[in-house]
């Protein structure tokens, strides 16, 4: 059996290549569809392992508080205007299992250093008191310079905004006009991972509230380091439950509606994992339309094979070929196709994600790296050698169907 699938492999490769230029031009459209599969799955599985990657960073202790929904928790962050009160931060802090809270404010405020002027966003967050955690549970580190003192007018920034941003490089010692006031540059940061994070500006919240004209004591965003004994989900619960008692106090209401999004680590990942899901989903769809369409000139250049082989089928019969034996050569001349396609996809799909992969992290929107999981190339060889074989099928069936002597009168 084994040398009667050899005998059938060989025919067929050697039918393909009498019939190259058709071959070549079939096998493209299947590189096609599987290059474009292959190219945004990588890249898509690559966002979402750097995205695990930095919340893991965070460690399993962390939890997010914000205005907005836990069926949207990342709206009111996006949307913005929404903000904790200093009796909701107190009502977090009073949370059983709760150890730290890191407040934090943000805005996009005209920078000015030297002559050149920049809309760049401006972070206010407890530097000083919180600098032990920035540090150990989200790799907050310093590549020149020093840390922000306390009561002082002096700011930390991102690595993108010291080297890049600005004509002339911005070093520790120099001076950055924010709202006509003029603050000092203390240090600056290793890459935080965004290219948002890497070109702000970070100052102490209390120094940020007075630039911003924002009110004391409130925050647009709350980051919670819990006791490390404690269950993430069981502090978020009382969290919750602390806020709501506070909620009703404020408004009179006995409603349990809840104006805070209450987030932890493991939840943002689901999030995360939820919504490139859902794009991977909508990948695959349009870039199978394209493979559908290569499985289609598949199909159609076995039925122009079949009927120029006609006379050859009928002889092949005629000596003794069974219906299975023509079938399998046809199916493995389509599966020849369709697996070339594949090898030709894949191979140009992981070149380009590395393309782009090399010039994400040289010309940063957002830090990343694609992906180049076996089960990628298994996956794009896979599914276009099945494409093959399935666009193969009726052609094939129609080759092992022809009657010997009909076959060869054709050709009388």
């Amino acid at each position: 059996m084994s040398n009667n699938f050899s005998e059938y492999f060989k025919i067929a490769a050697r039918n393909l290549k009498m019939r190259s230029l058709r071959s070549w031009l079939t096998v493209l459209g299947i590189v096609i569809g599987v290059f474009l599969i292959i190219t945004l799955l990588s890249l898509s599985e690559g966002i979402k392992d750097t995205i695990n990657r930095q919340m893991m960073s965070l460690g399993g202790n962390m939890i997010f508080v914000m205005p907005g929904d836990d069926s949207n928790p990342l709206a009111g962050m996006v949307l913005g205007g929404g903000k904790l009160e200093a009796r909701d931060l107190n009502a977090i802090r009073r949370a059983e299992g709760v150890k730290t809270v890191l407040e934090a404010s943000y805005q996009s405020i005209n920078v000015r250093y030297n002559t050149e002027n920049k809309a760049l966003t401006v972070q206010g967050l407890p530097l000083v008191e919180s600098a032990d955690v920035l540090r150990k549970f989200q790799g907050w580190s310093l590549s020149s310079g020093r840390w922000a003192s306390a009561n002082r007018r002096e700011v930390v920034v991102g690595m993108q905004l010291g080297r890049d941003v600005f004509n002339a490089p911005v070093r520790p010692g120099d001076q950055l006009t924010i709202k006509g006031k003029k603050y000092t540059v203390a240090g600056i940061l290793n890459s935080l991972g965004s290219k948002g994070d890497d070109n702000a500006i970070f100052m102490d919240i209390a120094e940020f509230q007075n630039l911003a004209g924002q009110q004391r004591g409130t925050a647009q965003i709350a980051m919670v380091q819990t006791d490390e004994a404690m269950d993430p989900n069981l502090v978020a619960q009382r969290i919750k439950d602390s806020l709501r008692r506070v909620q009703r106090r404020a408004y009179g209401s006995d409603s349990d509606d809840l104006h805070f999004a209450v987030i932890t680590a493991e939840k943002v990942n689901d999030i995360v994992g939820g919504v490139m899901a859902v794009i991977q989903f909508v990948i695959l769809a349009f870039a199978g339309i394209a493979v559908l369409v290569g499985g289609i000139g598949i199909t159609n250049t076995m039925y122009t094979s079949v009927r120029e082989r006609t006379r050859e089928i009928g002889v092949m019969k005629a000596i003794g070929a069974t219906n299975g034996a023509i079938m399998a050569i046809f199916l493995f001349e389509a599966s020849i196709i369709g697996f070339a396609g594949g090898i030709g996809g894949t191979v140009l799909g992981l070149g380009l994600a590395a393309i782009i992969q090399a010039y994400g992290q040289m010309h940063p929107l957002f830090y990343f790296t694609a992906s180049f999981s076996p089960w990628i190339v298994i996956f794009g060889l896979g599914f276009s050698f099945f494409v093959g074989c399935l666009s193969g099928i009726f052609p094939a069936r129609q080759a092992a169907k022809l009657r010997p002597i009909e076959a060869l009168r054709k050709y009388e």
